[in-house]
């Protein structure tokens, strides 16, 4: 919240020039299928924008390719404010560090506006993995190398990169299997065809209520308010680690900075708002954030930085 009170001092109003926007709908591309967190998010702040503006946003889901068709879909869309993406670790840090060719360049081809949330990941067991904790995790993966297996949304992907992290800091083996997407890695989590996964908090919370799957530790630097239960997997032995993902709103490199303001600014009274916060954080948001523009290029640039090594760390091949 620290970041998101600072952004709402800071924050200056628009222009003249962005006085009259927006003055017709607004098309916000989510490169994600519907139900997800980052689809939740899109979905909460826009309603909440539409409001404040009179006008209306909508949601164009456009999943597939690692986020890749929705990404490049508003790389090359006209820069005039109305076509927005909701940038993702995977497009616009992940993608970047993983793939040797993409159809568009996540530092050049967006202007950053705002950082909305900070998500993070929950380690999850079937019940009949023998482990309740970390702690015992890691021991049985020591006595059983390269034998657990472990779900991801595909290969390269954000819980992909968690698990390669997380396998790297706790000095084991693990064997990760790649499906196509979150859903089926978790229908497999749930039928035992594979017995870990790390999930997003949004999916697994319900799962964890009805006693379906076993939470092991959560790969925030804090716990979560939407799991205050469940330690850190710091707390749970793997000192200094962390995963976190984050939703963020960029438009098309060349919009007129007193829009982009505009955006910017009026996003962070949205993120402000209670039952914003209640939702988000019922839905698995750790925090919220509301970062300035130039913040959120600094934190592309990094995370582009810090993927690159941990890919090269971990040996993944994206064909």
């Amino acid at each position: 919240m620290k970041c998101l009170a600072l952004a709402l001092i800071f924050a200056s109003a628009a222009s003249a020039h962005a006085q009259g926007f927006p003055n017709r709908p607004i098309r916000f591309v989510v490169p994600l299928a519907a139900a997800g967190a980052g689809d939740i998010v899109g979905r909460t702040v826009a309603a909440k924008l539409s409001e404040l503006w009179g006008q209306q946003i909508v949601i164009d889901n456009r999943p597939g390719a690692n986020t890749i068709i929705g990404t490049d879909l508003v790389a090359k869309a006209k820069p005039d404010g109305y076509t927005w993406l909701l940038g993702v670790q995977g497009s616009l840090a992940i993608n970047p560090a993983t793939y040797h060719s993409l159809p568009y360049d996540a530092e050049k081809d967006f202007d950053p506006v705002t950082q909305m949330t900070l998500y993070g990941y929950v380690l999850v067991v079937h019940p009949a993995l023998p482990v309740k904790n970390v702690t015992e995790f890691i021991a049985l993966a020591k006595a059983k190398p390269a034998q657990l297996a472990y779900g991801t949304s595909g290969n390269g992907g954000s819980n992909h990169l968690a698990g390669e992290s997380f396998r790297l800091a706790a000095n084991i083996k693990l064997n990760a299997i790649p499906y196509k997407g979150s859903a089926p890695a978790l229908t497999a989590l749930l039928s035992g065809d594979v017995p870990v996964m790390f999930d997003t908090l949004i999916t697994s919370i319900p799962l964890l209520k009805a006693g379906r799957l076993r939470a092991l530790g959560v790969t925030l630097p804090r716990r979560s308010a939407s799991l205050p239960d469940v330690p850190t997997i710091a707390e749970g032995g793997v000192r200094g680690y962390e995963f976190t993902a984050w939703q963020s709103i960029v438009v098309p490199a060349g919009t007129d900075k007193s829009i982009v303001n505009r955006i910017y600014t009026d996003t962070v009274k949205v993120l402000a708002m209670p039952e914003v916060r209640r939702k988000l954080v019922d839905e698995g948001a750790n925090e919220l954030i509301g970062s300035t523009p130039d913040a959120l290029g600094r934190q592309i640039r990094n995370d582009i930085q810090k993927y690159r090594k941990l890919i090269g760390d971990s040996g993944i091949k994206i064909e």
